[in-house]
């Protein structure tokens, strides 16, 4: 269990550096067809359906790389 907490710790740092470093490497997030933007004088609501779907292939197809 400790490993995997260590993993994600180092998976999280690598992200925060990507964005803080190269923010037009995430830019794409949120920004594609079917995401869903409402805005409205009382508030924002932002559901990124299609980018969420594009990184969970992305995660599954590392993932079952990586366990064989």
């Amino acid at each position: 269990m400790a490993r995997w907490i260590i993993i994600a710790g180092c998976i999280l740092v690598a992200v925060g550096l990507v964005m803080h470093f190269a923010p037009w490497l995430v830019g794409w997030f949120g920004k594609l067809p079917g995401d869903i933007r409402i805005e409205s004088e009382k508030g924002r609501v932002f559901i990124p359906v299609t980018s969420m779907l594009i990184i969970s292939i992305i995660l599954t197809l590392l993932v079952n790389l990586f366990r064989r």
